[in-house]
């Protein structure tokens, strides 16, 4: 069995909505699975504009409503992340396409949209930002990682033999 931990690595635009509840969901699925120690999980965003803040305060509110604690502070990702990723997941193909152009993504683990997991995704492949929405839209975005999160395991479980 493979002693480096499995690391995944969630990213949104700014690192304070979705990526950090992506990465705080996917913890606590591991964590009930009891392999906490096989993964290492963390979230980064393609921009700056946020780096240094907390999670946004709505969505730490979703959060806490599903019993999730959103930790951590905004970062902005970098060409090592990349290549240390051994899955990196973006919430839409907007932040695929920003991820490009960091030259080490060419070279590293390829960058999988999180809907693609989602058994809900329907016609919609991106996660939506909620940042300018209501509060109904964290609730949503929420539950699409909620189930994006749980296959995305599956998958990874299936695909290295946990």
């Amino acid at each position: 069995m493979d002693s480096e931990p499995i690391h995944v690595l969630f990213i949104c635009l700014g690192n304070i909505c979705r990526s950090p509840l992506a990465a705080s969901v996917f913890r606590r699925q591991v964590a009930r699975a009891g392999l906490s120690d096989r993964f290492r999980v963390d979230s980064a965003g393609v921009s700056d504009y946020h780096t240094g803040e907390p999670p946004d305060p709505r969505m730490q509110e979703t959060a806490a409503r599903h019993h999730v604690t959103l930790r951590g502070s905004a970062r902005q990702v970098k060409e090592s992340d990349l290549q240390r990723a051994d899955y990196v997941i973006a919430m839409d193909e907007e932040n695929r396409a920003g991820l490009r152009s960091l030259s080490a993504a060419r070279g590293g683990a390829p960058v999988h949209l999180m809907r693609a997991f989602d058994p809900e995704t329907a016609d919609e492949p991106d996660v939506p930002d909620p940042y300018y929405g209501g509060p109904d839209g964290f609730e949503h975005v929420y539950e699409m990682i909620e189930r994006s999160c749980r296959a995305l395991l599956d998958h990874i479980r299936e695909e290295r033999g946990l």
